[in-house]
């Protein structure tokens, strides 16, 4: 079942496609670990915003965050750390995923999103 959107959501949304079509905007396709990083991830942020948590949204926050340090690790863990293109973009949408993630989890935004402002 698919969700209103906030804008968290739309910026998960855009972190995944990026993450979909950057091995081939940014010419690592070659490289499979990375690619099937990106193409995996992509897929999950894409995911995991569109599907309806209801009263579990922090839960996708949390879930957002565990994929940003992933991403921040994978290049290391995965063996792509010497592909420039690769592993900038891999620790760039992760420490935005978590900035985003964690923005979304702050307790102001967290009552706007609730109904309960100050």
């Amino acid at each position: 079942m698919l969700k209103s959107l906030k804008w968290e959501d739309w910026l998960g949304i855009a972190l995944g496609l990026w993450l979909i079509a950057s091995p081939w905007l940014l010419g690592y396709a070659g490289q499979a670990s990375a690619t099937m990083n990106a193409l995996f991830l992509g897929t999950a942020f894409v995911c995991l915003e569109l599907v309806n948590l209801d009263a579990h949204e922090d839960l996708e926050e949390w879930m957002d965050i565990v994929a940003g340090v992933w991403l921040v690790l994978s290049p290391f863990l995965l063996g792509f750390a010497q592909v420039g293109a690769a592993a900038i973009n891999a620790v760039g949408v992760g420490v935005l995923a978590i900035a985003f993630a964690a923005w979304a989890l702050a307790p102001l935004d967290a009552k706007l999103r609730h109904g309960d402002a100050p």
